[in-house]
């Protein structure tokens, strides 16, 4: 089976600044793959790139063996971007089924994801609610909601657990864990390094570039040192 997910020989440009140095990195099916490192390091450029909303200065992209960008592909692709992309004068549910009409979701099929992503991110109470009236948190949890709106084959998530109370993170990783046992392929970008021992796989990036990856028990016994935080540092994660 071919990888969900491949970046060969990937670098991109703003200006004369790069930000991503000759990225390679494969993703299996049924796979969480943690990107790890600081703010800057080019974790989210990777990400929209992945998911099209970028292109590569140079390289290749591919995602389910299609070169991206694609239209087509976005169909079997669940975003959630750092920053919140909602419609605020709307409520939960309105943004919900917004979303899902853009995936052309038969009316059951969108009254069923719809009920099945609130009650994920914890927000049923809460659905008739503008979300101008929620807060920072709730409105994270409606952006995780609204990628999984669609049932997607991938599911890439930026930064997904930042301003969520440690219960719901573990409900939403508990979650995370079922979908991989369903096949889907997963790529997360986190700072928090005890997200990433939940990972199969990481990549640790540093100034546009992978300095090491391997899952968490290959990293930490390569090294020879018991936490990933150590592994970041050892790697040249902590290079000024």
């Amino acid at each position: 089976m071919s990888a969900s997910i491949v970046l060969k020989d990937v670098s991109k440009s703003f200006r004369k600044k790069e930000v991503l140095h000759h990225v390679n990195l494969s993703v299996e099916p049924g796979q969480i793959y943690g990107l790890i490192g600081p703010s800057g390091s080019g974790k989210t450029t990777m990400v929209k790139i992945i998911v099209g909303m970028d292109r590569p200065t140079k390289g290749d992209v591919q995602v389910l063996d299609t070169k991206v960008p694609n239209l087509n592909l976005l169909q079997k692709i669940g975003y959630m971007a750092q920053a919140d992309a909602l419609y605020t004068d709307l409520t939960g549910e309105e943004n919900l089924a917004f979303f899902a009409s853009l995936f052309k979701l038969k009316k059951n099929v969108q009254k069923e994801r719809i009920a099945y992503a609130a009650n994920l991110v914890n927000l049923t109470s809460d659905l008739k609610k503008k979300v101008q009236d929620y807060s920072g948190g709730m409105k994270r949890r409606l952006s995780l909601a609204v990628a999984l709106i669609q049932d997607p084959q991938v599911l890439v998530l930026d930064e997904p657990t930042v301003g969520i109370d440690p219960e719901l993170r573990l409900s939403i990783w508990a979650e995370i864990q079922r979908l991989k046992l369903t096949g889907k392929t997963i790529l997360i970008t986190t700072h928090v390094m005890d997200e990433a021992e939940k990972c199969d796989y990481l990549a640790m990036v540093r100034d546009g570039e992978i300095i090491t990856s391997g899952s968490p028990q290959e990293l930490k016994k390569q090294y020879g040192i018991a936490t990933l935080e150590e592994v970041f540092l050892k790697a040249g994660g902590g290079k000024k």
